[in-house]
Parts: C-alpha cells; sequence; structure tokens
C-alpha cells in the first residue's frame, strides 16, 4: 500500500515537473501573442469613463475566461480525435496574425480618413448622454470579448502544439495554466495600463515638487506607452505568425537554420547576427504571407460586390 502511494506521488510530480516545463515553453512561443491581445485590449478599454474603465475590464477578463472554458476542451478534444489537425490550425492561426498585422500597418499608414473619422466617432461619444455611453459601454465589451477570442483561439493552438505529442494530464495542465495566467496577466496589466494616467494626475496634484513631477512624467508617457504597445504587438504579429509559418514547412525551416548558422559564422558580430537572423527572416515571411492574405480577402470582397455598389463608387 506505502509502495503503491509512493508510486502514484511520484508520478504526480513527474507529470507537474513536465506541466511546469511544457507551460514555460508554451508561455515562451504565446508571448508575441499576448502582446498583441495587451495591446489590443487597452485600446478597447480606452474612451470609456474613468469611473467605468475597471468594471469594463473585469466584464471583458470575464468574457475572457468563458473564452478559454470553451477552447481549451476543444482543444483537447482535436488532440484525441483529430491530431492531424493541430498543425492546419497552427498554420491557419499564423496565417491570421500575419494577415491582422498587415492589416493594422495598412490602416495606420493608407486608410488616414478612417482613422480620422473614428477619432471624431470617438470624440462625439464621449459628449453623449448616460444612456448613449453605456450602450456604447456594452458595445465596447462585447467587441473586445469578440477579439479576445480569436486571440484565445491563437493562444490555446500554438500552446497546444507545443504539447502534442504529451500524455492527457499535461495537455489539460499546460492548457489550463496558460490559459489561467494569460487571462490574470492581460487583464491585469491593461487594467494599469488604463488607470496609469489617473495615478499621474493623482499624483500631479500633490503638494511635494518631487511627486508632481513624477505625476507630469507618467502623464507624458502614458500615451507613449499604449503607441509603444501597439509597435510591438504589431511586430510581435509577424515574429510569431511568420515562425509559425515558416516551423511548418520543413523546407522552409531548414533553409532558415542554414542562413542563421551561416550568420553565426561570421567573425566578430556572428553571436549577434546568428541570433537575429531567423527572427527577422520570420517577420520577412509573416509581412509577405500577411500582404498576400490581405490581398486574397480584398480580391475577394470586391469578386462578391454587386456591380451596382461598383457605380456608386
Amino acid at each position: 500500500m506505502a509502495s503503491s502511494l509512493l508510486v502514484l506521488l511520484d508520478d504526480i510530480a513527474t507529470i507537474l515537473d513536465d506541466v511546469a516545463a511544457m507551460t514555460k515553453v508554451a508561455a515562451k512561443k504565446t508571448a508575441g501573442v499576448l502582446g498583441d491581445d495587451l495591446a489590443l485590449n487597452a485600446e478597447q478599454v480606452s474612451g470609456v469613463r474613468a469611473a467605468r474603465e475597471l468594471p469594463v475590464v473585469w466584464a471583458v477578463a470575464k468574457g475572457s475566461m468563458v473564452n478559454k472554458a470553451i477552447l481549451v476542451p476543444a482543444a483537447l478534444a482535436i488532440s484525441a480525435f483529430l491530431p492531424w489537425a493541430v498543425t492546419p490550425l497552427l498554420m491557419a492561426g499564423g496565417l491570421f496574425l500575419c494577415y491582422e498585422g498587415v492589416e493594422k500597418v495598412w490602416h495606420k499608414f493608407f486608410a488616414r480618413e478612417r482613422e480620422a473619422a473614428h477619432h471624431a466617432a470617438h470624440l462625439q461619444a464621449l459628449a453623449a448622454s448616460d444612456a448613449d455611453l453605456l450602450a456604447r459601454e456594452k458595445d465596447k465589451v462585447k467587441g473586445a470579448i469578440r477579439t479576445d477570442f480569436i486571440l484565445s483561439a491563437e493562444i490555446i493552438v500554438i500552446s497546444l502544439g507545443t504539447v502534442a505529442g504529451k500524455d492527457f494530464p499535461v495537455q489539460l495542465g499546460v492548457l489550463a495554466g496558460i490559459a489561467v495566467l494569460m487571462t490574470v496577466g492581460v487583464y491585469g496589466l491593461v487594467a494599469a495600463i488604463v488607470k496609469l494616467d489617473d495615478f499621474g494626475l493623482y499624483l500631479n496634484r500633490s503638494t511635494g515638487a518631487a511627486t508632481r513631477a513624477i505625476g507630469t512624467a507618467i502623464l507624458r508617457a502614458a500615451p507613449w506607452l499604449m503607441k509603444g504597445l501597439a509597435i510591438a504587438g504589431t511586430a510581435a504579429m509577424f515574429l510569431v505568425g511568420g515562425g509559425i509559418l515558416v516551423h511548418g514547412f520543413h523546407a522552409v525551416s531548414e533553409w532558415v537554420e542554414h542562413q542563421a548558422l551561416d550568420a553565426a559564422a561570421v567573425p566578430g558580430i556572428g553571436v549577434v547576427l546568428g541570433a537575429i537572423t531567423p527572427m527577422l527572416m520570420n517577420v520577412v515571411v509573416g509581412v509577405v504571407a500577411g500582404a498576400l492574405a490581405v490581398g486574397c480577402v480584398a480580391l475577394f470582397q470586391r469578386l462578391r460586390r454587386p456591380p451596382s455598389a461598383d457605380a456608386a463608387a
């Protein structure tokens, strides 16, 4: 009896070690999606009344947990009954990341009229009545939860790809751990970011000169932090999405590895070149794949558009 208990405890300890190790690997692979998730959710919550920012973040966080409660069992079922589908789903998730990255860059630099209209609508909404603000708040929460579902699906699929060959208890532990860690991490940081300007304003109203200076610095840094998050999130989309696509094609993955080895052999700066070469190639693949995806979607939409709509345009 005692020996059986010791064997059971040893098995449990082994599973927990595997879960911890694979969760760390999965967290590294999903870090890019995490950065994009953080930037997108912080942007979604912006524009809400200061008193309602944290309740909105909490509402979206609860929706995110519901999303993951649906996605984790679905991922485990796919791994158990359709294991061949893991790689195609992973590739589809990577391509979608690249597509979203190109879309963001396009709208930022080539669709400024739409950005200006969005900004004007945002200012108009802030001056609306309480009922309109409440309705807009509900729309924001719904939109953020829909966005979270897509990004959570990518996180779960990428995590599943790291544990596809493991036993069911390890898969369950890793996916559940990633789901909880990502939700707490993302929405904890979102809550801190959206209240950062309030904290800076509070310090700015202090009587101490040093405290006011810190508050002023926070207020000046907050907009740049949001911009930095958006840039980092977009870069991460290409890096992670391109990396997934590269590893999905064995010949391309081998070629990238050979290029990295050749770069590492350069005297003096080989260590640096060897480290950044795969990342740069992943980004290039991500940008090209995303641009092709955006072009295909635009062509499909144009072909589906009625001739009358083209004449009106």
